[in-house]
């Protein structure tokens, strides 16, 4: 087992193209870290930096404290699983499972054995004379995964394996690769795009935007306490509401208007500090958000779609005073402040609320938006950093 160390890890292409951004980074021995992000994002390009399949245009990688940046692939003491599964199609299972075994010399024996042991985890025993073609998605996953297990290498890295699997499959082998890092405690690093298979399988999750590194941490931190709009906006499904809203008054406490509506909220211990005046973005999870009958004192709104997901609903609104808007995570992501110009670019978009299922509002019906106080996030309107 090893511990992966990037340290300024970067990669410019030809045109001077910024996949990937000065990334620091540390995955602990048998630590099981996933690398999320939206397509173009630079983890798929980042992973294969590590496993030395593509060049490193700045930075330093270690493998076990040594440095990797002109060892060869196949002398990094990885493993890797594609998305493609990249069996030999003329070979059966047990071929596909030992080939790599046999081209470094291993005796028949060791063989013999390595390949056994991991057909019985994986539950392939009784496939290991079939090609292939004959196997299912999900078998042929576990084919691939197989042919990793027998190197016993340093580390596993995983490129998108599930992304090609039926929904029902992807969370059945979601399940069984996490029991596999339980039973082996080989230090891998996952790479999806699918938040669902990063909040469940990681123990820690770095976020990419970009080609750059937006936060490293655990899931419940991302989803709790995100480190800018953009995190906040992609982990969570429904995403993470967000509300312009302006600071009418200060001390320990801000009050923020919100059109006609006040909000008080505490904001983060060291975080920047706010002044009367002030813009600021107000992010609110679905399920911190309820509804009350036109007329209360939360913020006027209009059902405008439900949508039924037994045992609870998610209910879109629009808020009935339009001063009241919405700007989009992806105006945040560039890691410096935004043009002035910019800054007053917004757009109106629908609110999300999760309810139960037995307190759904109909459509087209006026209600008020009830904000749990308590549970909001604050970003900075410039930047998109936390506050």
């Amino acid at each position: 087992m090893g511990s992966i160390t990037l340290k300024g890890v970067g990669k410019v292409y030809a045109g001077n193209t910024v996949a990937v951004n000065n990334v620091d980074l540390e995955v602990k021995d048998g630590e099981f870290v996933v690398f999320v992000g939206p397509s173009g994002c630079g983890k798929s390009t980042l992973l294969r930096m590590i496993a030395g399949l593509e060049t490193i245009t700045s930075g330093e990688i270690t493998i076990d404290g040594q440095v990797m940046n002109d060892v060869s692939p196949r002398d990094r003491d990885i493993a890797m699983v594609f998305q493609s599964y990249a069996l030999y199609p003329q070979m059966t299972v047990r071929e596909n499972i030992a080939f790599a075994l046999e081209l470094r010399k291993f005796s028949r024996d060791e063989i013999k054995r390595r390949v056994d042991e991991a057909a019985r985890i994986l539950d392939l025993s009784e496939l290991m004379d079939r090609k292939p073609r004959q196997l299912s998605g999900g078998q042929r996953q576990r084919v691939a995964m197989g042919r990793a297990i027998v190197r016993n290498p340093a580390a596993f890295l995983l490129d998108e394996p599930l992304s090609n699997l039926d929904a029902k499959l992807r969370v059945q082998l979601r399940a069984e690769l996490g029991r596999l890092h339980a039973r082996l405690g080989v230090t891998t690093i996952h790479v999806t795009h699918d938040q669902v298979e990063a909040m469940t399988l990681g123990s820690r999750v770095a976020v990419f935007s970009r080609g750059t590194l937006q936060q490293y941490d655990t899931p419940h931190a991302l989803y709790h306490a995100p480190a800018n709009i953009f995190v906040a906006g992609f982990i969570g499904s429904p995403a993470m509401n967000f509300l312009e809203a302006s600071v009418v008054g200060g001390g320990a406490s801000l009050t923020l208007a919100l059109g006609p509506t006040r909000l008080t909220v505490v904001p983060r211990s060291g975080g920047k500090e706010l002044s009367v005046g002030d813009r600021v973005i107000v992010g609110v999870r679905p399920e911190h958000l309820d509804w009350q009958p036109a007329g209360g004192s939360g913020l006027p709104a209009r059902v405008e779609l439900v949508e039924h997901l037994e045992p609870e609903s998610f209910i879109a609104v629009t808020p009935a005073d339009r001063s009241v808007v919405i700007r989009t995570a992806d105006d945040f992501i560039r890691g410096a402040a935004i043009d002035p110009a910019e800054e007053i670019r917004l757009e109106e978009r629908m609110l999300a609320v999760r309810v139960p299922a037995s307190r759904v509002p109909p459509p087209k019906t006026e209600i008020s938006l009830v904000i749990d106080a308590a549970r909001v996030q604050l970003f900075d309107s410039a930047t998109g950093a936390a506050i």
